[in-house]
């Protein structure tokens, strides 16, 4: 009873300490490399665990449990090496253009960083071959860890970075090891955690995490004079400041501007997303901002005919409400303010960027952040706020021009998104949105289909007269109306351009005769895309016949990103330089992955069942030999009742391996759910990193108090469970979306916790159902748990890669109709052979 105790607890702790460092890697890969990169983490931890199953089933002398206490100090010691030894791996993806040897790298990071999530997957699987009986105390215990792993790492990575907290995980491990093993296990993890803390004490920059050369930091760190701040860390992101003559943000400059611009200091995201503080010590230096594309709109709110630039050198006055969506450096607010705009709303997505700049550059930045800011993506407070407003501002550049990557979400540039902006503009007001040129275009274009789409659902008519568009040497405006553009409008637009000599793009009643004279292209491009797509006529022709997917995105597949299509994919190769750098950056880089790992996963499902001594096991043979009573270092007389009924039972006829796909059906199904309900909360939460963290917690905690329960109640084991969970998928999958609308208006602080409780419900069934097959899998050949807990893992390995790509075509909802038949699925597998069987 001790040990079973025991080893409750070291599941607990290593549960706790294997996801927890999940989630820190996902960080580090943000860090290191590119936030792209970062999901290739829950397919390195799932594999891990997969082949700790497939090695178990091979050697069944390592099932033992007493070797529970090794598999901990081996887990803890791989934590903090896997780390080290990840850093000094020389992997860059950006080589991948023209070094095959980085394909090596890759398969490095796998295999060095799957080890310790092996050791994690060992000494769960061996618990549960040797207890069976008690599987729902055991997955109960696993979960619980796991769950407060999820939730203590936000905290420990709230006060100090994830390089640290990855030897914090470590010592967790290693401590489950000193209360699970005996006097020289016990001596091992104190010494290792003395060498630990005298590397950390000595030897600091040796554990620093290593940065792409080639990310924006990096790079802007080496210009002449180029000088590091301070580093700044959140449980979500890290922020560097640092002044470099690469900090020159004023995107989209006119040409015609030749004075300096004012002192800027350089923001860094995660090493990669940059972006400036301006200074507002001289208030004429910053006549600069007239000078940039995305002053139009104030220029034409402010006068129907605006005076030459020259005439504006103090700033001007007056509009009335200005919303400013992620201004994050805070250019955008000093151009409303230089425009005499009244009230100033900004909503800042990075909460941790608002405090560094409030805290640090308050006075030097003129105080943009010190009134009326929230963090956020904006749509929940407009959902709940009848406000309306002159201009909303919505701005897509750094300092760097970059794109973003594929598969990640973003809810701002949805159908739904710009319907909730145009329905927060007055009348007359103007939704403007600036981004850098990226040829070949389709980023612009996919927004002006989705913008059509929503000014079309929302009744708006002619819609080719509500749209301008002009460009500069190095960034696209386009502006939106709800009523179309005046003659006056027009009239300033014109000049506006002619003043700053800036192309005209678009315009109601356009020639193209006006179009690309200032900064002339090889080819119009952009007048032929835009003219085609604000025709009705052309429209679907032009998006159907265009290189790259530029279709409209809704909330239910929010990929604003993704751009490719795979008939196109040879004609695309060609457009951008023949460099596969470019499909890594797009995307493509998942299904490249996916095939990886698919393979590798078939490897470890299948290598039990070519080996001679496993088919033996499936039959029966091993576990009536004596053979298998001596790997458990038992006498008969000590074995459990449950080993002794194995030992002496006749041999099997072979039909238990016709229930391992239960097993796999549980695995997929709980991926789909998890990854689709992360999704659709970004939403309400309005952060990704928020909506990980309470959807893992919660789904995880009530999962393991499920399964705490069906160990008492065995009721709740019956197969009817994972019916009702099938069910509950689908009206979680109806209703979700609305009960998000209600939730959004309220603060961060009750949300979360909102959140949290309304997913339970379904958490607690969906931990019932694995502890249950785990149960009926002991009593007819507890040998085959392994190979069990393998195929679980090897599927839900596979699950979050093939979530996103079938969310990218079919929609998240779909994803989790899916999810709700892999139940199905699992309801019929387990009623069958409870039948088959003849089990009550």
């Amino acid at each position: 009873m001790i040990r079973d105790s025991k080893i409750l607890f070291v599941l607990f702790l290593c549960s706790f300490s294997s996801l927890a460092y999940e989630i820190t890697l996902t960080r580090i890969f943000s860090i290191s490399l590119w936030y792209h990169f970062a999901f290739m983490i829950i397919s390195i931890a799932m594999l891990g665990i997969g082949a700790s199953g497939t090695v178990l089933s091979l050697n069944l002398k390592l099932r033992n449990p007493s070797y529970i206490s090794i598999y901990s100090l081996l887990l803890g010691i791989s934590i903090s090496l896997s780390y080290l030894l990840s850093n000094v791996i020389p992997f860059d993806p950006v080589r991948l253009s023209w070094s095959r040897i980085e394909l090596f790298y890759i398969g490095l990071y796998y295999i060095t960083l799957s080890i310790p999530f092996f050791f994690a997957g060992l000494i769960i699987a061996t618990a549960f071959s040797s207890i069976s009986e008690k599987s729902g105390l055991l997955y109960g215990a696993d979960l619980l860890g796991a769950g407060m792993g999820s939730m203590g790492i936000l905290y420990l990575m709230s006060v100090t970075g994830p390089d640290n907290a990855v030897f914090i995980l470590s010592f967790i491990a290693l401590i489950a090891a000193f209360v699970m093993g005996k006097k020289l296990l016990r001596a091992a993890s104190l010494v290792f955690i003395m060498l630990t803390i005298l590397l950390i004490i000595f030897h600091p920059e040796f554990i620093n995490i290593r940065m792409s050369p080639y990310k924006g930091l990096p790079l802007a760190l080496r210009y002449p004079g180029a000088e590091h701040l301070k580093t700044y860390f959140s449980p979500f992101s890290k922020i560097d400041t640092f002044k470099s003559p690469a900090v020159r943000f004023a995107p989209g400059l006119s040409l015609k501007y030749l004075d300096t611009l004012p002192e800027q200091i350089g923001l860094s995201i995660d090493g990669s997303e940059i972006n400036a503080i301006t200074s507002t010590a001289d208030r004429k230096s910053l006549a600069f901002l007239q000078y940039l594309p995305s002053a139009l709109p104030y220029e034409i709110r402010n006068s129907p005919s605006p005076p030459p630039p020259e005439a504006n050198k103090g700033g001007m006055g007056g509009l009335d409400d200005v919303l400013i969506l992620d201004p994050k450096g805070g250019l955008q607010c000093l151009v409303a303010e230089y425009y005499g705009s009244s009230t100033i709303y900004k909503f800042e997505s990075n909460p941790l960027l608002i405090k560094v700049i409030k805290e640090d550059f308050n006075k030097f930045s003129g105080g943009i952040y010190s009134q009326n800011t929230w963090q956020g993506l904006g749509r929940s407070w407009l959902r709940s706020d009848v406000k309306q407003f002159d201009i909303i501002d919505i701005s897509l550049m750094g300092t760097i021009p970059s794109g973003s990557f594929g598969i990640a979400e973003d809810y701002r540039f949805t159908v739904e998104g710009f319907k909730e902006y145009l329905h927060h503009l007055r009348d007359e007001g103007l939704l403007s949105i600036n981004l850098f040129i990226l040829p070949p275009p389709r980023i612009e274009l996919r927004l002006m289909t989705t913008l059509i789409t929503s000014m079309e659902e929302l009744g708006i008519k002619d819609i080719q007269n509500h749209f301008v568009a002009l460009r500069s040497w190095g960034s696209i405006g386009i502006l939106v109306k709800k009523t179309p553009f005046t003659l006056n409008e027009i009239d300033a637009i014109k000049n506006f351009s002619k003043e700053r000599r800036f192309d005209l793009i678009y315009y109601p009643g356009i020639r193209e005769e006006e179009t690309n004279i200032y900064i002339r292209m090889p080819s119009n491009e952009y007048f032929t895309a835009f003219k085609n797509i604000l025709n009705p006529e052309t429209r679907l022709r032009f998006t159907h016949d265009y290189i790259f997917d530029i279709s409209p995105v809704r909330d239910d597949y929010p990929f604003s990103h993704y751009y490719l299509k795979l008939k196109n994919i040879k004609a695309i190769y060609t457009i951008m330089g023949e460099k596969w750098h470019y499909f890594i950056e797009e995307g493509y880089i998942l299904p490249a992955v996916f095939i990886q790992v698919l393979f590798l996963s078939l490897i470890l499902v299948l290598l039990p069942a070519l080996s001679k001594k496993h088919r033996n096991t499936i039959s029966g043979v091993i576990a009536r030999s004596p053979d298998y009573i001596g790997t458990t270092k038992q006498s008969p007389q000590k074995m459990t009742k449950e080993k002794k009924e194995i030992a002496s039972a006749p041999p099997r006829n072979g039909r238990v391996n016709n229930f391992l796909p239960y097993f796999a059906f549980l695995g997929i199904g709980f991926m789909f759910v998890e990854i689709s309900f992360i999704q659709k909360i970004i939403l309400p939460l309005e952060n990704p990193s928020y909506a990980v963290a309470t959807v893992l917690t919660s789904l995880l905690i009530s999962s393991g108090i499920g399964s705490l329960l069906s160990h008492r109640v065995s009721g709740l084991r019956n197969p009817v469970t994972a019916l009702i969970i099938t069910f509950l998928i689908i009206l979680y999958s109806i209703f979700l979306p609305a009960v998000s609308d209600i939730i959004s208006p309220y603060s961060i602080l009750v949300k979360i916790p909102l959140v949290f409780f309304i997913l339970m419900p379904l958490g607690l069934l969906m931990g019932i159902p694995f502890p249950t097959g785990l149960k009926i899998l002991g009593k007819k050949n507890e040998l085959l748990i392994p190979w069990a807990w393998a195929i679980n893992g090897c599927f839900s390995v596979l699950a979050p890669i093939l979530t996103i790509m079938l969310a990218m075509t079919l929609g998240f909802t779909i994803v989790l109709w899916l999810g709700a038949f892999a139940y199905l699925m699992a309801f019929i597998t387990l009623q069958n052979f409870l039948k088959i069987n003849k089990i009550p």
